[in-house]
């Protein structure tokens, strides 16, 4: 008899399993359950990424690294040329002193220089140590004085043709200088022989001021400002050529001054454009067409033809342009230097102050900046977010995968409970460790048991049997048809979907069945089948 009621059990089960395979398993749910969890963390995710900027923050990582090396090499070009100002000023001073004295020695004033061109070589050479040392001493790649005098008063453009001297260092580079590589670029040619150094390659003996604003700037200014003292009268010019060669160089200059005032020359240092590189190389190696500029700086625009640059050799080719730079605000601390119409350059720029409060040449503006070709920021950014999102693809791949392995691993314990409620006596079965399904095996077992006693409770007997035996030979063949699969298991849908009839005509045979067999339902029938099977009595 408890067999009985276990094998309503299974046909419960069998029902269930069959009006399931008409939905989505469970399997499926969750896993599509977790895939919309993980779809939407990343949505998540990628809204705070937007949110918070951080798709730009490369952009913002850049504007900040820029801002670190402008300032640490704005300082460093303040300190440096600042120190290199109060050195050129102590040289002038010097200077100053030994040409007066000599030339009180050789019985003349220096305001009497012009009219004495065969007292030249001698002042001039007897200034070769004190200069050469200064050269040595200053980190620079070349010292110069400049007397307002020539040895040829007589030759055509005289005027524009002045006596010095000029020392060049031909390695100015500042890590190593231990060995410099000095020769005379401008200067008497027994200077050189004398002291055993060689002639440069575009060697002149005096040189040509007439375009020399290194040379006229500070005498102007220091005959036009008598109360000025020589910290207010030194000029930086911007990048040139010295007349006759073609190396690029920054110079510094300060008039020479007598005891009485009188103004009878200039002396200086330059900084070449190799010096210039070698001391302000960008630091950021993950850029390779990074430059610095230091140039003049008036309203909007930037001439790189006076800049000093630091860079890699495409930057200084791209520097050297005809077109200005025209500085224009970008979104952020960026700028944009937009060089014509087909180069443009984003960047930083600060002020430099060349000169101090109060000096002749106050109102001349520097600006250093830090500039990069635009495509090279916008490929850098570009790589960053592209990076970014395939992460991103990568968390939603593992996200998908993770949920199969779950939804698998956490369902398995499920459909093994399942499968123990088919069996036949559910008091054996194993218990799942899962409290739902250990709950709903233990009420089974314990409803088995209820119907089995509730039958043995109603006294059922032979004789219903036999009577409900008799009463199914009453039924009409189309009756016993579906009687017959009833018997088997199957639901009214199944039953209609069997025997092609409409689910109405299976309901008309079911109650005439029903009123036939002295039977109230399906689970009745059932019931009596089974008791008829105990007993192996064929229908």
């Amino acid at each position: 008899m408890k067999n009985i009621f276990n094998k309503q059990g299974q046909n419960l089960i069998k029902q269930l399993n069959a009006s399931a395979t008409c939905g989505i398993s469970m399997n499926t749910r969750l896993f599509l359950l977790l895939i919309v969890l993980v779809v939407t963390i990343i949505l998540g995710v990628i809204a705070i990424l937007l949110i918070t900027g951080t798709f730009t923050a490369g952009l913002d990582e850049r504007e900040t690294l820029f801002q670190n090396e402008l300032l640490h090499t704005s300082d460093q070009i303040s300190g440096q040329y600042g120190e290199l100002s109060v050195q050129v000023i102590k040289f002038s001073e010097e200077l100053s002193g030994n040409i007066e004295q000599k030339a009180q020695d050789l019985g003349i004033s220096v305001s009497e220089l012009a009219k004495h061109p065969d007292k030249l070589e001698k002042i001039i050479s007897d200034q070769f140590d004190v200069t050469y040392l200064s050269l040595e001493r200053f980190k620079c790649s070349g010292i110069f004085f400049i007397l307002d005098a020539t040895v040829n008063p007589t030759l055509y453009n005289s005027q524009n043709s002045k006596a010095g001297l000029y020392l060049k260092n031909m390695e100015p580079n500042i890590i190593n200088s231990s060995h410099p590589n000095i020769i005379v670029l401008r200067g008497f040619p027994s200077l050189g022989r004398n002291n055993s150094l060689s002639l440069h390659t575009q060697w002149k003996m005096e040189f040509d001021v007439s375009n020399a604003s290194y040379y006229h700037l500070p005498i102007q200014a220091a005959r036009s400002n008598r109360e000025l003292p020589l910290s207010r009268l030194y000029h930086w010019t911007p990048a040139l050529s010295l007349p006759g060669t073609s190396e690029e160089t920054m110079i510094c200059s300060v008039p020479l001054i007598d005891s009485q005032g009188n103004v009878f020359g200039v002396c200086g240092l330059d900084i070449s454009s190799m010096l210039f590189k070698l001391s302000y190389k960008p630091q950021t190696g993950d850029y390779s067409r990074l430059f610095y500029i230091l140039a003049p700086h008036s309203g909007s625009a930037i001439n790189l033809r006076e800049a000093m640059v630091a860079g890699g050799y495409s930057s200084r080719i791209m520097s050297k342009s005809e077109s200005p730079l025209t500085i224009s605000q970008t979104k952020g601390a960026f700028y944009s230097y937009h060089q014509g119409e087909n180069i443009s350059f984003w960047g930083l720029h600060t002020p430099i102050h060349l000169y101090p409060e109060g000096s002749a040449f106050a109102d001349k503006q520097w600006i250093a900046a830090i500039l990069i070709p635009e495509e090279d920021i916008v490929l850098s950014i570009t790589r960053l977010n592209v990076l970014l999102i395939s992460l991103l693809l990568l968390l939603v791949v593992v996200g998908i995968i993770a949920s199969l392995l779950i939804s698998k691993r956490f369902l398995k314990p499920i459909s093994k409970g399942l499968e123990l409620i088919k069996s036949e006596d559910l008091r054996e079965a194993p218990r799942t460790r899962i409290p739902e399904i250990d709950n709903l095996i233990e009420f089974l077992a314990n409803r088995n048991e209820a119907l089995y006693e509730g039958a043995k409770q109603k006294n059922l007997s032979f004789t219903l049997l036999d009577e409900f035996a008799r009463n199914t030979e009453t039924l009409s063949p189309s009756e016993l048809s579906v009687y017959d699969l009833y018997a088997q298991g199957y639901t009214a849908k199944e039953i209609a979907e069997t025997l092609c009839l409409s689910i109405n005509t299976i309901k008309t045979h079911s109650k005439h069945i029903y009123a036939k067999l002295n039977i109230t339902s399906r689970a009745e029938l059932l019931l009596y089948v089974n008791l008829l099977e105990e007993i192996d009595k064929e229908v």
